[in-house]
């Protein structure tokens, strides 16, 4: 089969509709920055301007103006969400140099390779990932709504951002999103045990409905830290926390800049093969299976070790639906996953100012308090995007007032 897909225009208005969403209200506290800092008072600038400025920098360089859209919002929610490594300082050190050297095709068309109803094999022909996964995802949910399930594998993909982004949106109709993807070729990580890269960090999401409290997301690499958040310490100048990466004989390292180097390599979740590395390690094989095993695309492993790894090009991408409402009354549901998650957070917590939370609530309440205060760029990253702005013809959003932009957080 050889037809293309596009879900364009569904991805624009969620696009349109979540920047018109006000902030929800809830006894949540905004927690602490994710992001490094320099010390610097970070600028705030308001999130639709944001999403509206990187949406015409990708329709800049050539993206049809809904996809460009699809692919702004993706990168924003690094920023709103506070996975600022996954945010719109990856605009100018990955998405364009990916556009501008060719690796990437801004009006690619994703071809269906295989249509099985439930199940889908799509080729992205090296779309942008931000808006080609959110495309493959909002056509697992159409699929979802008539089967029950919903698959879409994907390969020749490119980054496609936070993969917490793309699972949250089978979330907005009421399900809940899986979604995996490799590093291509790219080779990062290495067996536990051995002394040659083989897999990338390899992450993995899954977001499930909480009734009105917020989103599960669970929004992970399988390596301890991501290399972005490893770049991002190295740019600030600080170190890293001991157990991040660590050198050929296993000790550990904290100079982040070491990673770049050579010096010192990513350890997987779990850290040592006694306190659960295999855990970790066993964790990114399972997303090369599902992300480039089951789509054929490009494998990270190979026997030719020697060779220095691949860029990160041919991404695989695994994204599920699931639709509990197809397989019992969805208002059934809906009441368990209230109880469910609001148990958690009424847990009793050990100390009284911390109380128990679970993944995505942090997330939920920053980007609510993002959304009414504006979103905090790094002083150095709001220069990098200024800078962006003159040589592209645009204007760059003007900052949040100070006495507009305070916060808790």
């Amino acid at each position: 089969m050889t037809s293309t897909v596009s879900t364009t225009s569904t991805a624009s208005a969620d696009a349109k509709a979540t920047a018109a969403t006000p902030p929800r209200s809830g006894p949540y506290a905004v927690p602490p920055e994710a992001s490094a800092t320099t010390g610097d008072v970070a600028v705030r600038v308001p999130y639709p301007d944001l999403l509206a400025f990187v949406t015409q920098v990708f329709c800049a360089r050539g993206l049809p103006e809904d996809r460009a859209g699809a692919a702004a919002e993706a990168l924003c929610h690094g920023d709103l969400t506070g996975f600022t490594s996954h945010g719109v300082t990856n605009l100018i050190r990955l998405y364009l140099p990916l556009l501008d050297s060719g690796r990437c095709d801004p009006r690619a068309e994703p071809r269906v390779v295989t249509d099985r109803g439930a199940s889908v094999l799509l080729d992205a022909r090296r779309a942008l990932g931000l808006w080609a996964a959110t495309e493959a995802m909002d056509l697992a949910v159409e699929r979802a709504r008539r089967y029950g399930v919903g698959m879409v594998s994907v390969r020749g993909a490119t980054h496609f951002g936070c993969a917490g982004h793309h699972a949250l949106r089978a979330v907005r109709h009421h399900m809940v999103g899986l979604v995996t993807a490799n590093c291509g070729r790219q080779r990062i990580v290495r067996p536990v045990g051995g002394r040659s890269p083989m897999l990338g960090t390899n992450p993995l999401a899954l977001a499930a409905p909480a009734g009105d409290r917020p989103a599960f997301v669970l929004d992970m690499a399988t390596t301890v830290a991501p290399t972005g958040r490893v770049r991002a310490a190295a740019r600030a100048g600080q170190s890293v926390p001991a157990g991040w990466l660590q050198d050929d004989d296993g000790a550990p390292v904290t100079d982040p800049a070491a990673f770049d180097r050579g010096q010192a390599h990513l350890r997987w979740l779990g850290g040592d093969p006694d306190t659960g590395a295999y855990k970790g390690f066993g964790l990114g094989l399972l997303v090369e299976v599902l992300s480039a095993l089951v789509p054929g695309a490009g494998i990270g492993p190979q026997e030719e070790t020697a060779e220095p790894a691949g860029p990160d090009d041919d991404i695989g991408c695994f994204l599920l639906a699931v639709a509990p409402g197809r397989l019992r009354p969805e208002a059934e549901f809906r009441t368990d996953a209230a109880g469910l998650f609001g148990a958690l957070l009424g847990c009793p917590p050990v100390r009284a100012d911390e109380p128990v939370r679970y993944p995505g609530c942090p997330e939920d309440a920053r980007s609510r308090e993002r959304r009414a205060h504006g979103v905090p760029l790094e002083p150095v990253l709001h220069r990098e995007m200024l800078d962006l702005a003159r040589s592209s013809g645009l204007s760059f959003p003007e900052p949040v007032p100070p006495t507009a932009a305070g916060s808790p957080a």
